[in-house]
């Protein structure tokens, strides 16, 4: 049984973290958003990620319908990745998460180095 072979959440905004969940999700997007790549110009446009995470994300992708994966009879072969046009809509959600990140997100200072590692606050009598 496929990680696809469950239900998604019956909300909208979890169906949507379940689909683009983890760190590279939305940056392999972000790289298909400027036209069809080979597994290579995706590597080199994601410096950290590994060819086993991209390939596994990229496959995920494709059984979605968010990426066409095209296959070229060719020596050697060469695969393209390029987003449906359901995919190609995400443009305007990481449009979103861009500006207000960009508003709202230092770039530097008081971020906190872990995040989930301090308890709650504590009030003080």
């Amino acid at each position: 049984m496929s990680e696809l072979d469950h239900p998604l959440p019956e909300c909208p905004i979890a169906r949507f973290l379940t689909v683009l969940d983890g760190p590279w999700a939305t940056l392999i997007v972000r790289e298909l958003l400027t036209g069809p790549k080979r597994f290579t110009e995706l590597r080199a446009g994601l410096p950290g990620i590994s060819p086993k995470t991209l390939s596994s994300r990229l496959r995920r992708f494709v059984l979605l319908g968010l990426v066409t994966r095209t296959a070229y009879p060719e020596v050697p072969p060469r695969v393209e990745y390029e987003l449906t046009p359901a995919g190609a809509r995400l443009e305007v959600v990481l449009a979103a998460m861009g500006a207000w990140a960009e508003q709202d997100l230092p770039r530097t200072g008081a971020f906190p180095s872990k995040i989930g590692n301090q308890g709650p606050p504590t009030a003080r009598l």
